[in-house]
């Protein structure tokens, strides 16, 4: 079959922009926050519109794209997306923002179902592998840029506002410069829309891992306990990413004093290109140790510099946030294999199941915002422990059908005589 690279490159660009879009919303809660007046449980509803909407919409886009193809689910997506920053950015509101997020994260539940087949396809089954962690490469410096954006925009138009920025100074209300992201948003999503129209996109045909499979399907999973305590590991995981990566920002405005547009938005930024760095080491790791030891150390160590995040000095929280983001790197993916790779059939459905998990970014979020408000926020983000522990029992538990390929390291024997 003859590959189409051009759709290679959208599909890179795609990861880029779901990235974007996504991960940078760390970086605004403290000025979200402050533009609202928002209580921290009205803070965490913030995420909790974002990500709810994969727990509604992942498996539902399963069925879209079989019905429909990859493409006008493509389009689809970015149109919703689009619309909702045209919307938020023109007439920027809290309760305008909550719609819009939701929106943009059903956009983006659409397009994580698309592109990862299309990829498959469109990049060749033998260079899948390959292309996969390029696409995540891309992933995560779209995280490390997309605060940094932030920053650029919010410091430039308080300053001496030049070129685009300057352009974006005229859009935005003089006390909320941060809106000024989402005019970027709506450009980019424009942009991919017309991409998407002109290209031609190859034929898809879903493998069994790919097809969302029946209602019957399921119900038949749901009754496996396995399949459970899978889905509750991603749940951890994403509630670990966020819960961390959402209120680190402001905690180190509140306990430490950093200037959250500046130091707090670099912090962010770090966090996600640390996280990046260590996928490169756990690809590594991977292939010379079980994956439930790696899981187990890595974890081990999140745990700790987490604890010294939130309860060291302001040099040493500062760090171990970012540091942090380098140990949760190889959480994500060591999870989903062994999910996959401990039960023999329904793979599409099981991954639906799991992709569906990542509402855990919503849920914890509103709890940490809730307890922050009874208590403190050190203590609502105290709750990041409870979904790291889980994650840490995971390497005990975990006895999939198939462990990871190691690299043999041959010893030549001679013999004497």
């Amino acid at each position: 079959m003859k590959r189409n690279y051009v759709v290679v490159v959208l599909i890179m660009l795609t990861f880029f922009v779901i990235s974007f879009l996504t991960n940078i919303l760390g970086a605004l809660n403290p000025s979200v926050s402050k533009s609202f007046s928002l209580s921290e449980t009205l803070a965490g509803l913030l995420p909790f519109a974002f990500f709810i909407a994969y727990g509604i919409m992942s498996i539902p886009a399963g069925f879209m794209v079989e019905r429909y193809g990859g493409k006008k689910v493509m389009l689809a997506a970015f149109l919703l997306a689009f619309i909702a920053s045209f919307i938020f950015a023109a007439l920027p509101s809290f309760n305008v923002f909550l719609i819009s997020l939701f929106s943009i994260g059903t956009g983006m539940a659409m397009l994580q179902v698309v592109i990862n087949p299309l990829l498959r396809v469109a990049g060749g089954e033998e260079h899948y592998a390959f292309n996969s962690v390029l696409a995540q490469l891309i992933f995560g410096a779209a995280s490390f840029v997309a605060p940094l954006v932030y920053s650029a925009i919010v410091t430039g138009v308080a300053k001496n506002p030049k070129g685009v920025i300057k352009l974006i100074s005229k859009l935005v209300p003089q006390n909320l410069s941060w809106v000024g992201i989402y005019w970027i948003f709506a450009t980019i999503t424009i942009i991919m829309i017309l991409l998407i129209f002109i290209i031609k996109f190859p034929k898809v045909e879903l493998t069994e891992e790919e097809k969302v499979g029946t209602k019957e399907t399921y119900f038949e999973l749901f009754k496996n306990k396995i399949v459970i305590l899978y889905f509750f590991g991603i749940f951890a995981y994403v509630g670990t990413e966020q819960g961390i990566s959402y209120w680190m920002s402001k905690f180190l405005k509140i306990y430490h004093g950093y200037d959250y547009k500046t130091v707090g938005a670099g912090a962010v930024a770090n966090f996600w290109g640390l996280m990046t760095i260590g996928g490169i080491l756990g690809l590594i790791l991977l292939k010379l140790l079980d994956s439930r030891i790696v899981l187990k150390a890595f974890t081990f160590f999140a745990i700790m510099t987490f604890a010294l995040a939130l309860f060291g000095p302001a040099k040493v929280s500062l760090y171990s946030f970012q540091v942090s983001g380098f140990f949760l790197s190889v959480m994500y993916p060591i999870i989903i294999s062994l999910a996959l790779n401990s039960v023999e059939k329904h793979h599409g459905s099981f991954a639906g199941i799991l992709i569906t998990g990542i509402m855990g970014g919503a849920i914890i979020q509103v709890l940490v915002g809730f307890v922050s408000d009874l208590t403190s926020l050190k203590i609502g983000m105290s709750l990041v422990f409870i979904t790291l522990l889980y994650i840490f029992s995971i390497g005990f538990w975990a006895n999939p059908l198939i462990n990871n390929a190691l690299i043999k390291i041959k010893k030549e024997v001679k013999n004497e005589i």
